[in-house]
């Protein structure tokens, strides 16, 4: 008895759902193209709903896309570099090397420069790091990069903590977020206020080509980001917001909705700038309280007791509201009501 093989086609239909092969060319995402390259392939060891890897994935396909292949991604320690290549295995089908936890961005820089010396300007250079490997031990690497303008595109897949040792506080951590290094106990457990750094608004301030933020929630605009960037020579910076399941005590299922709360409340803004000016944001389509984004993550349950602690529940409410007031992140038209 023979069998006959059968094609079977599988179309997502109706919305600009990625993957959506039934979209024009041009207004296909790359995951959609089977031809993509899987830079970041199965097989790696992200812990499940791990915004980091979806993130990355994403990121540097749109790159490869972008280069037509021609591209070095040069990778700090932490998350990423220890899920995607444990000894002796890799997930990476790319050139990909790994450097120190705080020296990505000189290593990238000197990629590129090596590259440039030898002629092969067509090669692009990619360095990739958390945000304790960005905002933390690798900060005067990366803004020297910057202060040169050297031709890199460097990405940080921002979870807000040391997520690969423990979940210990970094410069990106949030007010009131409890992690291993924050206080446990007390009238105000938790991460400080008036602590940290805005990576993005840094990077503004060297005045470099292109600085764009962005998030898992909304992947067509990571991809869009990532090519735009790749358009462009000199330093470039994208900060990725990443939700991190393990570390922020959340639902695996809730990675994408986290990430899309963070933005709708406006804690965490969606933009992109060129040489230090805002040249695009994405609007708060509906919005919603803080609480909505933090209830969820047991970071944050210390707020929400018998007795929900509504000082510093205002006081984060309030860092969300002066995002929206400088980043004009809502239209009142299609927002009246809303709070």
């Amino acid at each position: 008895m023979t069998m006959e093989q059968t094609v079977v086609k599988f179309y997502q239909t109706g919305t600009f759902t990625v993957g959506n092969r039934l979209l024009e060319a041009d207004q296909r995402s790359v995951q959609a193209n089977t031809e993509r390259n899987n830079s970041l392939n199965s097989g790696h060891r992200a812990c499940q709903g791990c915004g980091e890897a979806l993130g990355a994935r994403y990121a540097i396909d749109a790159a490869m896309q972008a280069t037509n292949g021609q591209l070095i991604a040069a990778n700090a320690t932490g998350c990423l570099e220890v899920f995607s290549t444990p000894y002796p295995e890799t997930s990476w089908q790319m050139p990909w090397i790994h450097s120190l936890f705080g020296n990505t961005a000189a290593v990238a820089t000197g990629i590129a420069a090596a590259m440039r010396v030898k002629g092969r300007n067509e090669v692009r250079v990619v360095a990739q790091g958390g945000d304790g490997g960005t905002t933390d031990i690798g900060f005067g690497c990366l803004s020297g990069m910057f202060e040169r303008n050297d031709d890199v595109l460097y990405i940080c897949y921002d979870n807000e903590a040391y997520m690969n040792t423990g979940v210990q506080r970094s410069s990106a951590t949030p007010p009131a977020a409890r992690t291993a290094t924050t206080m446990p106990v007390g009238p105000k457990p938790g991460n400080v206020f008036g602590q940290g750094k805005n990576l993005p608004q840094i990077a503004m301030a060297h005045e470099i080509p292109y600085v764009a933020t962005a998030t898992v929630a909304d992947l067509r605009d990571l991809e869009y980001k990532v090519k735009k960037a790749m358009t462009m020579r000199g330093a470039r910076y994208i900060h990725i917001f990443v939700p991190c399941p393990l570390g922020w005590g959340a639902a695996s299922h809730d990675t994408i909705r986290l990430a899309r709360l963070a933005h709708e409340c406006g804690f965490f803004p969606v933009f992109e700038a060129e040489r230090g000016e805002v040249t695009g944001v994405s609007k708060i389509r509906h919005q919603v309280p803080v609480e909505e984004y933090l209830k969820p993550q047991k970071r944050f349950a210390h707020l929400f007791g018998a007795t929900p602690d509504t000082e510093t529940i205002g006081r984060l409410q309030a860092i969300a509201d002066r995002n929206i007031r400088r980043y004009g992140l809502l239209d009142t038209a299609t927002n009246v009501g809303v709070l």
